[in-house]
């Protein structure tokens, strides 16, 4: 069982503390812009498919560029990325505030807008999530997640109520241009904050390169996948409440922006006591179960809205569904962070992030198409439907429980001495080690081959394979390639100390002199790389 600490352990960083108010401070600005939006959105047309885009054109952002954003957030300072990301959605609210005011926004240029500050959010969020693990030890990383969530989900609860305020007085530009002016805070908390950055011997990975590794990384890692999945499923048919309350509290609550955002604020009311209880509940329930118990919870919330036509059943069935929401991303966001180390940490929740958001932008479309063509009661029954799905198909595809493995680099690897002049671009480099092993070691070796296979795959090697030499039968050869000298060591730094749990078992099944021999290897073309004879002129047969 993981390592558990109080809640509020992570308090006790002054770092964590610092960043921690000024997101609670920025959070408020864009749950207050949100409800802008989504209220300006009804005002601008009767469409429930456009009305739930705004939702969409905020989520789909991070779907599309959070891989990207991953990457910068795992190879760049992890700090000035997050700056970037602030001051950029800080201007582009400013320049949504002077339409709004100046009454020029359509309703596809306010999704243009939304869709830019989406875009923000998606390059921030993987750096900063991905800064958690830098700034708390390991045993407090669960309880900084849910203080995040606790965070926005406090802002939840009284941000949108003040989002329905201040358009009702004033006007959704408003909203916009108080949203503008809380990005401050954390521009100045970011700027005085100065990380310990890690010193690398090697030169920074190239973007796409950086891309296809955290790809590799995560579908080489069969408890990310299903973590992955999982969330999609859960924000494919969630998104549902989010998308269509603008125009549940319309019709049939006859009321405003002010309800809308009660509304919203008892979805986070609940979700503040999702996350508290989230601790007393992994203490005595499985990670599968709760999010089953929390799918199931959230559908009875749907269909309680979804038959409700009374405001304050309509706010108490929202409460649970708050609950369930943080339960159920809270506890996929820590089960990505302890189950990646931190050279890949950022593409793997932003590769989370893309499944998630991925299935909250379709989702958004979707309910917004279903309340179109019958009504919003339907969409949200047949999406309270859809999780129940969701919830069995946890018993094909079980949540895992929380890695305890310690995923710390090993740093004990070291450059050979080199008698050839290599560059750091040279290559392609073959490597090949020599296993010796008894007869009666072979299944057990295997077994521990095919393991060895993923572990190489995912941290970059290529065309991987064993061999066995069939005049010596007990030798036998692992093989592969890097495309540089520079990528080979960087696959051996990449190496942590759980996976050196499967070298030392397989140098107990050694029985040759020492440890296994390397062979490190430069290919070396000796025929033409194309066939420079015309086709023509070959012979017929």
């Amino acid at each position: 069982m993981a390592e558990r600490s109080s809640m509020l352990a992570p308090f006790l960083h002054e770092t964590f503390r610092l960043l921690w108010l000024a997101t609670l401070v920025s959070n408020l600005g864009g749950l207050v812009q949100s409800v802008g939006a989504g209220w300006l959105m009804t005002t601008l047309t009767d469409s429930h498919n456009m009305v739930a885009l705004v939702q969409a054109s905020t989520t789909l952002p991070i779907m599309v560029f959070s891989l990207a954003a991953g990457a910068l957030a795992d190879n760049f300072d992890r700090r000035t990325v997050m700056l970037i990301a602030q001051t950029g959605m800080m201007i582009v609210s400013l320049l949504l505030a002077a339409m709004a005011f100046g009454g020029w926004l359509s309703p596809w240029l306010l999704l243009a807008f939304t869709f830019l500050i989406g875009c923000g959010t998606a390059l921030f969020n993987p750096s900063w999530q991905a800064s958690v693990g830098d700034i708390v030890p390991r045993a407090d990383l669960p309880g900084a997640v849910t203080l995040n969530a606790v965070g926005f989900n406090m802002m939840r609860s009284v941000g949108p109520a003040i989002g329905g305020l201040v358009v009702a007085l004033a006007s959704a530009g408003a909203a916009f241009a108080f949203n503008a002016v809380t990005y401050l805070p954390l521009i100045f908390s970011l700027a005085r904050w100065k990380p310990q950055q890690p010193v690398s011997p090697l030169p920074r990975e190239d973007l796409r390169s950086a891309m296809w590794a955290g790809v590799r990384y995560v579908s080489l890692s069969p408890n990310l996948m299903i973590v992955l999945f999982r969330g999609m499923l859960f924000g494919l048919a969630a998104i549902v409440i989010l998308a269509l309350l603008p125009s549940v509290a319309s019709e049939y609550m006859g009321g405003g922006a002010l309800v809308y955002g009660t509304l919203l604020g008892c979805f986070g009311l609940g979700a503040i006591g999702g996350a508290f209880l989230s601790g007393v509940l992994r203490e005595r329930f499985s990670n599968e179960i709760i999010v089953r118990l929390a799918s199931v919870g959230f559908a009875l919330a749907c269909a309680g809205l979804g038959l409700s036509r009374d405001p304050l059943l309509s706010h108490l069935a929202l409460l649970p569904a708050g609950a369930c929401w943080v339960l159920s991303l809270s506890l996929f966001n820590v089960s990505i962070q302890l189950s990646a180390p931190r050279w890949v940490v950022g593409r793997a929740l932003s590769l989370y992030q893309t499944a998630t958001f991925g299935g909250m932008a379709a989702g958004s479309w979707i309910w917004g198409a279903t309340a179109d063509a019958l009504a919003p009661d339907w969409a949200l029954l047949i999406a309270g439907a859809a999780l129940l799905v969701s919830a069995l198909v946890g018993l094909a595809l079980p949540l895992p429980q929380f890695d305890t493995r310690d995923l710390n680099p090993l740093n004990t690897f070291s450059e050979p001495p080199l008698r050839l002049d290599l560059r750091p671009r040279s290559g392609p480099i073959m490597v090949m080690i020599d296993y010796h092993i008894d007869q009666h070691d072979i299944p057990r070796f295997l077994a521990l081959m095919a393991d060895r296979r993923r572990i190489r795959r995912r941290d970059g090697a290529r065309q991987w394979s064993l061999l066995r030499d069939v005049e010596q039968p007990e030798l036998w050869i692992e093989s592969y390639h890097v495309p540089t000298w520079t990528d080979y060591v960087r696959h051996n730094m990449r190496r942590t100390r759980a996976d050196a749990e499967n070298l030392e078992q397989l140098r107990t099944l050694h029985r040759g002199p020492g440890h296994p021999q390397v062979h490190r290897m430069i290919e070396r073309q000796i025929v033409p790389l194309r066939d420079d004879t015309p086709l023509r002129d070959m012979p017929e047969v």
